[in-house]
């Protein structure tokens, strides 16, 4: 089962550990999901608050 994360900040330093990390944008949402060794890591975001994010994240990510 995935982990929904609340928190950006914690988000980033999840970033750190994770392979990948994926983006999936949706009509009212968009969600960021970080796959690490252990935990698939998800947060949902406003788009505009998702770009910011994805800008600091660490790690090499795709969009869907």
């Amino acid at each position: 089962m995935p982990v929904e994360v609340f928190d950006k900040e914690k988000f980033i330093e999840l970033s750190e550990k994770a392979t990948e990390c994926t983006i999936k944008k949706n009509k009212d949402n968009t969600k960021l999901k970080l796959r690490t060794p252990r935990y698939l890591y998800t947060i949902k975001l406003d788009p505009s608050e998702a770009d910011e994010l994805a800008g600091k994240l660490s790690c090499p990510t795709t969009e869907i």
